[in-house]
């Protein structure tokens, strides 16, 4: 069967058919998953029938696996993938998947394990949608721009809400302090597009006060999270999701009463972000290399 690309909206989102997720892929079906992720940034593949194993056979056409995560425990007998599991915590906060290390991911993929019977839907943005629409002052003002990014605090618990286990959990999400610089405009390696690489561990901006920071991260923000740059996914059984890390950010809604969501995730390693002037990221502090390979 050929594959066949149905947009789900006009900025962001695409469902994929006509292709067997579950089977080795064919380089022409990889080319032009590929293709799509360029232009679409998140696929929704229905009625796949994998298990962990499938799922990283399905990544590897892509690059690289990561590790399930720098410090959050993977998997039993599969370190290459991250439960996310309302019981472990809710990530209602938009964010890139580990932006805090040098090179985060290129691309992520989240498989439905268990889906609650309302709610639980995840939200991702187009950050080059979101860049397209900054006024040409702001625009040049972001170009110029380096955010410090960090886990030094946990993005999925409010501090209200901190009792013992929820202490634990942050206390392994920050097991190993990371901080890394990352231009605030990605240029992406594929397309040459430029997007907004900022999100929920994008803490302050290099050389500003943490107060000066907040205001122009949040105005920028307010950017990406455009209702006409937002996929609203609901999830079903059987369904895969595929997003383009480096130029996307994601929200998953804690809108589901507290019954259980499930859903596996297993992401390929990424390149150093490289800002509109050709420079690359740098770490400040933290070595990842136990997570990530540096894609070439």
């Amino acid at each position: 069967m050929s594959l066949e690309i149905t947009k789900v909206t006009a900025r962001i989102g695409a469902r994929v058919s006509g292709v067997d997720v579950s089977r080795p892929l064919a380089a022409e079906q990889v080319a032009g998953i590929r293709e799509a992720l360029n232009a679409h940034k998140a696929l929704v593949f229905d009625d796949v029938h994998l298990d962990d194993a499938g799922q990283q056979a399905f990544v590897r056409h892509l690059g690289d696996l990561t590790t399930a995560h720098p410090t959050v425990g993977a998997v039993e007998g599969s370190p290459n993938v991250l439960p996310v599991d309302s019981e472990r915590g809710r990530a209602n906060h938009w964010h890139t998947d580990v932006t805090f290390v040098l090179n985060p991911p290129q691309a992520s993929t989240l498989r439905s394990i268990t889906v609650p019977p309302y709610g639980g839907e995840t939200l991702i943005a187009n950050a080059a949608a979101a860049y397209r629409d900054l006024p040409e002052p702001l625009r040049r003002l972001a170009d110029t721009l380096w955010a410090e990014h960090t886990n030094d605090y946990d993005y999925a618990v409010p501090d209200e809400a901190i009792d013992e286990e929820k202490a634990a959990q942050r206390a392994r999400f920050t097991s190993i302090k990371y901080r890394t610089a990352h231009p605030v405009v990605r240029v992406h390696p594929l397309t040459g597009e430029r997007g907004l690489f900022i999100g929920g561990f994008a803490q302050r901006i290099v050389g500003l006060s943490v107060g000066e920071s907040r205001k122009i991260l949040d105005l920028l923000q307010a950017y990406v999270t455009r209702p006409e740059n937002v996929l609203r996914h609901r999830w079903s059984e059987n369904q895969l999701v595929l997003f383009d890390n480096r130029i996307t950010q994601h929200y998953a809604i804690d809108n589901y009463d507290g019954r259980p969501r499930r859903l596996h995730r297993v992401t390929a390693a990424g390149d150093v972000p490289v800002g509109v002037e050709g420079k690359e990221s740098y770490s400040i502090e933290g070595d990842a290399s136990h997570y990530t390979p540096v894609a070439a």
